[in-house]
Parts: C-alpha cells; sequence; structure tokens
C-alpha cells in the first residue's frame, strides 16, 4: 500500500518526531510508514486521516497487486 503521509506531515510543517507526538505512535512508526516499510492499523489510520481532517484515501493508496500470475 502507498502512502501520502510525508506530502501531508510536510505541508502542515511538521517533522516526524511532532506528528508522532501528536498521534501518540513513535518516530519510527512514522518513519516506516512514509517509506512503506509498515501499514498501519486501521484506527490509526483514522487517527492520522482525522489529524489532517481528510479521508484515509487521500492518504492510503490502496493497490491491488497483479495475481494473474500466481493462477498459471
Amino acid at each position: 500500500m502507498k502512502n501520502r503521509l510525508a506530502h501531508f506531515r510536510k505541508a502542515h510543517h511538521l517533522n516526524q518526531d511532532e506528528l508522532a507526538r501528536e498521534l501518540q505512535v513513535s518516530r519510527q512508526t512514522i518513519g516506516s510508514i512514509e517509506n512503506g516499510r509498515y501499514n498501519p492499523s486501521l484506527i490509526l489510520a483514522f487517527k492520522i486521516a482525522h489529524y489532517f481532517n481528510v479521508s484515509i484515501e487521500e492518504i492510503f493508496i490502496y493497490e491491488e497487486e497483479d495475481i494473474s500470475n500466481e493462477k498459471n
């Protein structure tokens, strides 16, 4: 899953540590989400969207994987 968290964070002039404190998570969690190494829980995704006053879909982009090769 791709995301635009870094874009929203920077647009609000926040560093990772500041956003992490606001969301009550670690800076490493924010960094991992931004780098695509970690998909947040649904609750955290809602908290992030609520913080930036946008829908979850504006931050998190779900892309179905191409499974056509797996069928063969």
